[in-house]
């Protein structure tokens, strides 16, 4: 039996239909959020989505999800996902 193993950032997806739903997964915590901004934590970073309308129509941090429902304007992320190790020890696996 092989043992796949995956990055913090292989986990996080995002899924946006027509600019009126978003699922995202790899979410760690919810910051904030409105009817113009939701600001989440992802293994990717970071994510701030803005728009008009905006609600949160599921939230399961167990499982890391977020649907988002509403008109998205935009999707922004912040800062990078943390690397475990450096160069060197990537190269010496």
């Amino acid at each position: 039996m092989q043992q796949q193993t995956t990055t913090a950032a292989s986990r996080h997806t995002l899924c946006l239909t027509g600019r009126e739903r978003a699922v995202i997964t790899g979410v760690s915590d919810v910051d904030c959020f409105n009817e113009q901004l939701v600001v989440l934590l992802t293994d990717a970073g970071q994510m701030t989505v803005t728009g008009e309308g905006l609600h949160v129509e599921n939230l399961n941090l167990k499982d890391g999800q977020l649907v988002i429902e509403g008109e998205v304007a935009s999707i922004e992320y912040a800062g990078r996902p943390r690397r475990e190790g450096g160069v060197l020890s990537r190269l010496f696996r």
